[in-house]
């Protein structure tokens, strides 16, 4: 036994594309630790964890499941989750709960598009991550160029965790900037310092092996217990529900994770539940679960799962206590069918039962139209599994037709809506500023309206009302995402404002703005990967092609070549099928949901909607204002006429852009800072000798204090930037310069950022200034390095300046040109002292 010291609970969870042997490792893992004495196999239908009698049946996992075993020093909860695509929210909503991931590979197939999918996933839940590459003792791998591929297509940071110890720190120390340093002067790695690194997402430990063979399996328990993310707990609780489902009995079950102080039974617990209804209930039965068995707690301790009963409105993803709100699923299913009831079903009824189902799968979306239910899935083997489902808890034999595809819209350009609601004794109007955002970016709502104008409980309760309904768009009805809408002005009237005032003139003001945008249909796009034998490919391009979908060059591996793209959802269909017949079952097609983009067929969608945005009466575009005692209506087009505030629009002149043209030992240097920062004043003293008796010595002011920033270093050395870079380096650009003009206004320095622009073909150079700090972008063939280096040894010797930097080439030439040096993690570490110390000052 060891004496090492027991750590926390851990939550971790297996995760894995279709068929990469998850199921097999979750079984070696229980037999290794010694929590099953045998080793069950899902071809023997004896897993311990695939419960359903439609796992059995299928031999995939459909809903996930936890188990409970022990290492060394801490007790882990293993929940495995589903790999088939069609089952990814399954699998996502796990994710807010986990300390760590266990993300399984395939030896023999590599990294997939679901593999990608659920990496980014991971990275959207700051989940770390250990990877385990499975069924390596199968004949093809080669596990030289497995991990070069992890490398590569995941992160640089996937380490080989299987070499000595010697081995893998080195490897870790490349890792993470401020380790390397301590490496190379002590040569000493710890295991606190790789724990560290993992939580922190800068390290990815991977193990290699096999899960049928129990190759590898000690190692990946070893390496978790070691490295896994220690937390530590507050006192007050909290506690994040992640599922929702039914016992045998038919008893209502919570699934949640206690993330501080404790929870015992009989304890009350007071929520809101997803209907905005404030309830108090007591938690009646705390089930620690470990597959399909169960123990009752009398108390659940700070980092354990729990299944709790008596709760009757709690929700997958809602926060409990001091618990803080959690981010919306990012998954969602793209496809709807209506569902056709067997003769003698009343639909009214049958809608309550089928909400059992929604609310213990949240992507599983119904909806009511014309008396008729209708069903968002993700896919056809969900398709089946729902109707599998309904047949055994309700005895409804249903079946499943009309399939559509869920599409959305966004807006192209900025835009300001007005909404105003004056029947007779009522009034409100409402400004809002409509602007796109990056795809993925869903619906962000906010203020910009002084309190002087509109008080803060009706600011508030326009939120409230932007939040609460489903916005639909003007092309087809669709409802809107990736956009920002902001309250500018609002106006209340002190007698005849009423609650459901100010939710008409939202709703009209967001309508009114969407006629007058130009809006874009968006619609699901799907990541594939096509393997077939090589002489098929090209039916296989022409058939992509003819779909409308984007490829790459095919890829050939032996007899097999692999053709990888995107492809719009609504033209995949059962391509599946297709492909299996004319490749005589030896093709193989994986789909991974990519994300929403622009309709490939537009016009085609807009003629078979026929939607009418004037007519949809529940979504009004029109306002409605008062005169001679009566309310009219007035038309979208003509409410600007109308309305009672002016635009909350300000026009902005646009900034100024001056172009550069500097060379490093060009003569107009001077001139030119000159023009940028103002001129340079040097310090003007004359010999003793030839001073009057009477006149004083001057004293020489404190030099001006200059901070010249390699912005694109700064960007991608700081994590966060880093990761925003990934998706859009302009917004990043923007976040750097907002933090550092906080920084500068707080420090009274003065900045420069400079920015690399040598590589852009006809690119004159720019100079603007961003609100207090000066912001360089260079011209073409002129590096950024270059203009640091003219700039610190222009001005160095009369001003205090620092290069924040950390490329050794611009640190080299710092030294040259004699300013000091920082590099970007000790830059961080001064923005971040000033944030704290401006927080401590406005507390004052």
């Amino acid at each position: 036994m060891s004496n090492e010291p027991k750590k926390a609970p851990c939550s971790i969870a297996l995760l894995a594309h279709v068929d990469a042997g998850k199921t097999t490792l979750s079984e070696a893992l229980l037999y290794c630790s010694g929590a099953r004495r045998t080793l069950g196999r899902v071809d023997h239908k004896d897993a311990y964890l695939d419960t359903h009698a439609l796992e059995r049946a299928r031999g995939i996992t459909i809903f996930s499941k936890q188990a409970l075993l022990k290492t060394a020093s801490r007790e882990i909860t293993l929940v495995d989750t589903p790999g088939h695509v069609d089952f990814s929210t399954e699998a996502e909503r796990t994710m807010p709960i986990l300390d760590c991931a266990v993300l399984v590979i395939s030896g023999t197939d590599g990294v997939q598009a679901h593999t990608l999918t659920l990496w980014r996933l991971l990275e959207r839940y700051h989940v770390p991550v250990f990877l385990f590459i499975n069924k390596m003792d199968l004949p093809g791998t080669e596990k030289g160029k497995l991990l070069a591929q992890l490398q590569e297509q995941l992160s640089p940071a996937c380490v080989d965790f299987g070499a000595d110890f010697a081995s893998v720190a080195e490897n870790a120390a490349l890792c993470d900037e401020a380790l390397l340093e301590n490496y190379l002067e002590s040569g000493t790695v710890t295991e606190g310092n790789l724990r560290g690194l993992v939580s922190k997402r800068k390290l990815f430990p991977c193990c290699f092996g096999s899960g049928l063979k129990l190759d590898g399996v000690d190692r990946l328990l070893e390496v978790l217990d070691h490295y896994a993310p220690v937390r530590e707990y507050p006192e007050a609780f909290a506690a994040r529900v992640y599922k929702i489902s039914r016992d045998p009995q038919g008893n209502r079950l919570t699934w949640l994770k206690v993330t501080g102080g404790s929870l015992k039974v009989r304890a009350p617990l007071c929520y809101v539940n997803s209907n905005g209804e404030q309830l108090e209930e007591k938690a009646v039965q705390l089930r620690r679960y470990s597959a399909e068995k169960f123990t009752l707690r009398e108390e659940i301790l700070p980092g354990e799962t729990a299944a709790v009963t008596g709760l009757t409105g709690t929700f997958a993803g809602q926060a409990l206590g001091a618990e803080p709100a959690g981010q919306p699923y990012a998954l969602e299913p793209v496809m709807t069918y209506r569902v056709n009831l067997p003769k003698g079903s009343d639909p009214s009824l049958v809608l309550p039962k089928l909400r059992q189902l929604e609310e213990e799968d949240p992507q599983l979306h119904l909806l009511w139209e014309n008396g008729q239910i209708h069903v968002q899935i993700m896919g056809r083997v969900q398709l089946e599994i729902f109707r599998s489902l309904v047949q055994q808890r309700f005895g409804l034999d249903i079946t499943l037709d009309d399939r559509r595809i869920f599409y959305k819209e966004t807006i192209e350009n900025t835009v300001e809506g007005v909404g105003h609601f004056e029947p007779l004794r009522h009034y409100a109007e409402v400004h809002l500023l409509l602007e796109p955002l990056p795809r993925g970016s869903g619906l962000v709502f906010g203020t910009a309206c002084s309190t002087d104008v509109l008080d803060g409980n009706y600011q508030r309760l326009i939120l409230t009302h932007l939040e609460e309904k489903i916005h639909r768009g003007v092309l087809t009805g669709a409802p809107i995402t990736d956009m920002k809408i902001t309250l500018l002005v609002g106006k209340a009237h002190l007698k005849h404002t009423e609650g459901g005032d100010f939710r008409q003139a939202t709703y009209r003001a967001v309508r009114q703005g969407l006629m007058q945008a130009k809006s874009i249909l968006l619609e699901p796009w799907y990541g594939f990967a096509l393997t077939m034998p090589t002489e098929q490919i090209g039916r296989a391009i022409t058939d992509i092609r003819a779909m409308g979908g984007e490829f790459d060059a095919p890829e050939a591996a032996g007899n097999l070549s692999t053709l990888k793209g995107l492809v719009p959802a609504s033209e995949v269909k059962d391509y599946a099928d297709t492909l299996a017949a004319y490749t005589q079952g030896r093709g193989r097609l994986q789909l991974s949901l990519h994300g929403y983009a622009p309709c490939h067929n537009t016009e085609a969608v807009l003629a078979e909607t026929g939607y009418d945005p004037e007519a949809d009466l529940d979504n009004t575009p029109d306002s409605v204002f008062c005169a001679h005692g009566a309310g009219f209506t007035v038309k979208w087009q003509q409410v600007k006429d109308y309305m009672h505030l002016e635009s909350g629009l300000k026009e902005e002149k646009a900034p100024q852009i001056l172009t550069r043209n500097i060379r490093v030992d060009d003569k107009e240097l001077e001139k030119i800072m000159e023009r940028e920062f103002g001129p340079i004043r040097r310090p003007l003293y004359r010999p003793a000798a030839n001073r009057p008796a009477t006149e004083e010595v001057p004293i020489r002011a404190p030099k001006q204090k200059y901070i010249i920033v390699d912005g694109y270093n700064m960007i991608f050395a700081w994590e966060d930037l880093a990761a925003q870079a990934k998706e859009d380096l302009d917004a990043a650009r923007r976040q750097l310069c907002d933090i550092l003009s906080s920084y500068a206004g707080f420090t009274k320095y003065r900045l420069v950022v400079v920015f690399d622009g040598y590589k852009q073909k006809g690119n004159p150079g720019e100079k603007s200034q961003f609100h207090n700090i000066q912001v360089v972008f260079t011209k073409e063939g002129q590096t950024a390095d270059a203009y640091i280096e003219a700039l610190a040894y222009e001005i160095g010797s009369n001003y205090a300046v620092r290069v924040a930097s950390s490329d050794s080439l611009v640190q080299l030439s710092s030294f040259r040109s004699g300013v000091l040096r920082m590099s970007a993690r000790e830059l961080r570490e001064e923005v971040e002292s000033a944030r704290q110390e401006m927080q401590a000052h406005f507390r004052k």
